[in-house]
């Protein structure tokens, strides 16, 4: 009879708990409300196919060599990203004023050479010590058999759209807009290689991870799998809910405010064959607790072939998802308080 009572004591216990935990989820779903919903709409206008197909065809041409890590075409796809930061007056966010975080031969695999992280950010005015991080990968695969690899959509199209959106939040700064968190526009190498970028920056950070709200990763966004060929209006989220269930209704009611995008969570699920969610450089972040959205396309014909080609992008779709990345990171960025993590419900 004791146990009887003892277990029937648990299970009302567990249940109230749960109970509990279902209130407050869905009184944070409730809670999230859209920031500066007319000045998002203004600025994402600034991001259009055009810019992107212009820079994407310089970043993605034969000059840089398919951006191997460490080759000479990587080193000259992070000086055009550098001359860009510059000409729009974004100002570097390491001590040499060079926009490099220098990732020491001895860091990466052998053979491979001394590479570099490019780091551009905007200073909060209210929190300046605490970070959104939008991040890219900037590397490929180089060269093979004497066939250059590009890299158009991975990840070109993630590249030149952290371009674009650094572009529009700046202009919103000049415009007396700024954000209320510092926004680090974060271009790493040798992701190709095993996320080597990622894992330097998380060793060696320049904003405090505990003071990070959360990273959006952007890898491969200039396409359409095959999947979705008769709803090319989409775009894949990994990993939205998996630390802050907060950051996923964040996103999914910015989605609602400002696109047309349906947001595909298929490779979401912790049993995806795929393991799409360790395959990026947010999953290191991830590992440090800090909030993540990969931001993907899905995987195509071209994917590491060297097929993979700027007039291949959809550069229309490339720009609502860029449009999509940036109105959530205003949201982040301009928001009064942290996100709260699950483990805190």
């Amino acid at each position: 009879m004791k146990a009887l009572i003892i277990a029937s004591a648990f299970l009302i216990v567990g249940s109230c708990s749960e109970t509990k935990y279902s209130t407050k989820i869905e009184d944070l779903e409730h809670s999230v409300e859209i920031i500066d919903k007319e000045l998002v709409l203004e600025y994402s206008k600034t991001i259009t196919p055009q810019d992107l197909k212009s820079r994407l065809d310089i970043f993605c041409s034969e000059e840089f060599q398919g951006r191997a890590t460490g080759k000479q075409g990587q080193k000259k796809a992070s000086n055009y990203l550098r001359s860009f930061y510059k000409e729009k007056n974004i100002a570097p966010k390491v001590n040499d004023s060079t926009y490099y975080q220098t990732i020491p031969e001895d860091f990466l695999p052998k053979g491979m050479g001394a590479s570099e992280n490019v780091l551009a950010y905007i200073k909060g005015s209210q929190y300046p010590e605490e970070v959104l991080i939008i991040s890219g990968h900037l590397d490929h695969l180089g060269i093979k058999n004497d066939a250059i690899f590009f890299g158009a959509d991975d990840n070109g199209s993630g590249t030149v759209a952290i371009t674009e959106i650094a572009e529009a939040f700046k202009l919103a700064e000049q415009q007396g807009h700024s954000p209320k968190r510092s926004i680090l526009f974060l271009h790493l190498t040798a992701e190709e290689i095993g996320l080597q970028g990622s894992k330097f920056y998380i060793e060696n950070p320049v904003f405090n991870l505990d003071k990070t709200i959360a990273n959006l990763n952007i890898d491969m966004i200039g396409r359409v799998d095959d999947k979705h060929e008769n709803n090319t209006d989409y775009i894949y989220l990994i990993g939205a809910d998996r630390i802050s269930k907060e950051l996923h209704y964040i996103s999914a009611k910015t989605a609602q405010t400002f696109t047309n995008l349906e947001l595909d969570y298929k490779y979401n699920s912790e049993n995806d064959k795929n393991r799409y969610y360790y395959r990026s450089d947010h999953y290191n972040f991830a590992k440090k607790n800090i909030p993540v959205i990969f931001y993907f396309n899905g995987e195509h014909k071209d994917y590491h072939k060297p097929t993979d080609t700027p007039e291949k992008i959809n550069y229309p779709l490339l720009a609502k998802r860029a449009k999509l990345i940036f109105a959530t990171a205003w949201q982040l960025a301009n928001r009064k308080d942290f996100l709260i993590k699950n483990e805190d419900i």
